[in-house]
C-alpha cells in the first residue's frame, strides 16, 4: 500500500477538523475525529451505519456541539448554525407543499434578508442549473422523489454558502433515480466547482460521489483511512477497476487489511 502526502492548491483548509469527539450521554458515537476540507473538493464521510458520520455532519452544521476538539471553517470556530453551511437531507418532504419550486427555492434567502427580486432571480438561475426551470410554478406533491431532490440542491446552493452539507441525500430515491441524481451533482459540481460534505454508508456511491473519501470504523467512529478516489483510475462504475476499488475499500472499513490512522494521507487501491 503507498501513501503520500495529500496536495492542495489552497494552502489553508476551508473546514478543519481536530480531534473531534462527540458523546450522546454515555454512549460516544466518534472518537478523535480530524479531517481537512479544501475549497472544492467534494468530501465523502463513509462509514457504516452507527458510526456517527450523520452527527459529524450535524456538527458541521453547528447543530452538535462536540464534547472534545474543535471545528473551524475558513479560521473561524463554529459554535452555532449559519447561512455558511446549508444542509440537504434525506426527506425530500421537507419542502412546504404550499410554496411553488421556486418559492422553496427562495424562501431562506428571504429569511437571510436577500431582497425579493435578488431571490427571484437566484432561484430562477439556479433552477434553470439543476434542469427544473419549466417546474418554478409547480407545488412539491406534483414532482417526483428526483425533481424534489433537484429542488433541495438548488436551495441550498442558491444561498451560496462556503460549504455544501449533504446528509445522505439520495437515500430515499430507487436505485436508478439514485445514480442518476449521482451523475447530475457530478455534473452540476464540474460546472460551478462548490464545496460538498457528503455522508454515504455506500461504498459506490462515495466513490462516484467523492474525490476525497474518510472512512470511519463502526462505532464508535474513528479515523480508518483517508483515500484520494482520483487515484482509483475510475472511469466507470462497471469496470474492474471500479470493482477492486469497493472491495478494497470495504476490507479496510472492516478491519481485513492494515490501516493508515492519519489524516492528510492518500491511499491508493
Amino acid at each position: 500500500m503507498a501513501v503520500f502526502p495529500f496536495q492542495s492548491g489552497t494552502p489553508e483548509p476551508l473546514l478543519r477538523a481536530s480531534g473531534v469527539t462527540i458523546d450522546y450521554g454515555a454512549v460516544r458515537a466518534t472518537e478523535n475525529v480530524s479531517f481537512d476540507v479544501h475549497e472544492g473538493d467534494r468530501f465523502v464521510l463513509l462509514g457504516p451505519s452507527g458510526c456517527g458520520k450523520s452527527t459529524l455532519l450535524k456538527t458541521v452544521g453547528g447543530f452538535i456541539t462536540p464534547t472534545a476538539g474543535t471545528l473551524t471553517l475558513a479560521g473561524q470556530r463554529i459554535t452555532a448554525p449559519g447561512p455558511d453551511r446549508i444542509v440537504v437531507f434525506q426527506e425530500f418532504d421537507q419542502l412546504p407543499p404550499w410554496k411553488t419550486v421556486q418559492q422553496n427555492v427562495m424562501f431562506p434567502m428571504l429569511v437571510s434578508g436577500v431582497s425579493r427580486a435578488e431571490a427571484s432571480a437566484r432561484a430562477l438561475a439556479w433552477l434553470e442549473k439543476v434542469g427544473l426551470a419549466q417546474f418554478a410554478h409547480a407545488y412539491p406533491h406534483t414532482l417526483s422523489g428526483g425533481m424534489k431532490a433537484r429542488v433541495a440542491i438548488a436551495r441550498a446552493l442558491a444561498m451560496q454558502p462556503k460549504i455544501l452539507l449533504m446528509d445522505e441525500p439520495f437515500a430515499a430515491l430507487d436505485a436508478l433515480t439514485r445514480r442518476k441524481m449521482q451523475e447530475e451533482l457530478q455534473m452540476l459540481w464540474d460546472e460551478m466547482r462548490f464545496t460538498m460534505l457528503f455522508v454515504t454508508h455506500s461504498i459506490e456511491e462515495a466513490l462516484v460521489v467523492g474525490n476525497r473519501i474518510l472512512l470511519l470504523s463502526p462505532h464508535p467512529g474513528r479515523v480508518r483511512a483517508e483515500l484520494n478516489s482520483h487515484q482509483f483510475g475510475l472511469h466507470s462504475a462497471g469496470s474492474v477497476a471500479f470493482q477492486a476499488a469497493t472491495g478494497r475499500i470495504h476490507r479496510l472499513l472492516f478491519g481485513e487489511e492494515p490501516l493508515v490512522q492519519a489524516t492528510g494521507v492518500t491511499v491508493t487501491v
